[in-house]
């Protein structure tokens, strides 16, 4: 299977965090599941990382190379994705502010993977291929 990591779930794997749910450990651990970061996750560290350096100690750069380290495939974005963003329905997730999370799921939707969350908000989007841990 093939999973695309929510931001708080790679950066919740990477440092070891007790806030990894054991259902997202045991997907992680799996060796037939391949594991995917996004570029924009990298982007969206280094914005979090830029306004507040204290609750988030990784920049963006950094974020990535240790997801490649980790053996994590950085996806780029690409134009089919943006196809997908514009495709997703917005009218049940109308409260749900968070750019990155729509994008990260039209990637999930325009490769065939699951994005794999703790978010349960995602869910309003009703897509399958979100899978809240």
């Amino acid at each position: 299977m093939e999973l695309l990591l929510d931001t708080h779930i790679a950066l919740w794997a990477l440092d070891g965090s007790s806030r990894l749910p054991q259902g997202a450990s045991s997907l992680l651990l799996d060796p037939q599941n391949r594991l995917y970061v996004s570029v924009v996750s990298g982007w969206e560290v280094s914005i979090k990382h830029a306004v507040n350096q204290a609750s988030l100690s990784v920049d963006g750069s950094t974020f990535l190379e240790r997801c490649t380290v980790a053996g994590y495939s950085i996806l780029p974005f690409a134009e089919q994705h943006l196809s997908a963003l514009d495709s997703l329905d917005l009218s049940r997730a109308a409260n749900h502010k968070d750019p990155f999370d729509r994008v990260l799921i039209a990637q999930a939707k325009a490769e065939n993977m699951l994005l794999l969350t703790h978010d349960a908000m995602l869910l309003l989007y009703d897509e399958p291929h979100v899978h809240v841990v």
